[in-house]
């Protein structure tokens, strides 16, 4: 009998994807307890592809495996979209969550199933990150999701549950705080968690193209739809207070540009003095936990200078966007 099905959403990731299904055919779960349904957000071929292989490999009794292309054929929807395909066209009913870049151990399913008890909601399962040596700034950061509640690289959830709420806010666009959200709008609605630390999965840390923390920032802009919907979670589990340091290291700058504008050496002077005496802090900062190889060292003194206006810049957009009083 069907009890679960594993929804992972993907775009463009076909290499990652494949070893993500590969863990997920040597689960110890009977085959006929599960499925797994792929939603490809970029309807890419190759993709498809590599599903109907796994589909259509007869070496031994094997899990259905569904292919479902994203709501849109012209454009990525975002992750929070492409697993609300996934859970409302699933026919088990717990919806177990995972990402194309992830490996669920063996005993992922069967862990993650039997936490499920009467009158618990959802699961978070174990997230582990390996963090290589001498890490970079990018991997340092990265192994910070595994620190998470309720992921969505790992976790279960009744699809009743889901169905009250709605599922996921398909305005997170992007793979940022979908996850967050969803968990405060169910601890809202009453719903019951619990932790399963049997259920474990792997997040490799991708490879990232050097600079990656500067595109990164526009992730912010979704703290404000956050922090809108569910402010006292958001102080509580995101973040306490705004980025001061971010805002301070601006200022710096603006008492810089007041200099130039009137004409007054000692204030120019005083204001670049305080901006490379903070952002060398926050360079510093950076660099304590992580490698300094000299590539590596260039790309912090490069990225610590653009980030506080960027990240600043991302957060008031998201501001205006979502239309809430967020700094």
């Amino acid at each position: 009998m069907l009890q679960i099905s594993v929804v992972i959403p993907t775009c463009r990731r076909p290499t990652l994807l494949a070893q993500c299904l590969n863990a997920l055919l040597e689960q110890d779960m009977a085959p006929e307890r599960y499925e797994i349904i792929v939603v490809d957000d970029a309807h890419c071929q190759e993709t498809r592809c590599l599903v109907e292989s796994r589909v259509n490999a007869q070496a031994r009794k094997r899990p259905v495996i569904r292919y479902l292309p994203g709501a849109y054929a012209h454009r990525p929807a975002g992750p929070a979209a492409a697993r609300n395909l996934g859970w409302r066209a699933a026919r088990g009913s717990i919806i177990a969550f995972t990402d194309d870049d992830c490996i669920p151990s063996q005993r992922w399913l069967s862990a993650g199933a039997a936490a499920l008890t009467d009158g618990i909601d959802g699961v978070a399962g174990r997230l582990i990150v390996p963090l290589p040596n001498n890490p970079t700034d990018y991997e340092y950061n990265a192994t910070g999701i595994a620190e998470c509640d309720f992921v969505t690289a790992n976790c279960f959830y009744r699809k009743s549950a889901l169905e009250q709420v709605g599922g996921f806010d398909e305005r997170f666009t992007a793979a940022w705080r979908e996850d967050s959200d969803l968990c405060f709008t169910l601890l809202a609605h009453g719903m019951h968690f619990t932790n399963a630390p049997q259920a474990v999965v792997i997040h490799p840390i991708r490879p990232a193209n050097w600079g990656v923390s500067v595109s990164q920032q526009r992730k912010s802009m979704f703290n404000a739809l956050l922090y809108k919907k569910h402010p006292h979670q958001y102080k509580q589990k995101i973040q306490a207070t705004p980025p001061w340091r971010y805002y301070s290291i601006i200022g710096t700058l603006l008492l810089a540009v007041m200099g130039l504008l009137k004409k007054s050496k000692p204030l120019v002077l005083l204001g670049l003095g305080l901006w490379i005496y903070q952002t060398g802090r926050f360079c510093m900062q950076r660099l304590a936990h992580t490698s300094r190889e000299p590539g590596h060292v260039m790309e912090m003194v490069v990225t610590s200078m653009a980030l506080p206006p960027l990240a600043i810049f991302w957060r008031l957009r998201g501001a205006i966007k979502f239309r809430v009083w967020f700094l």
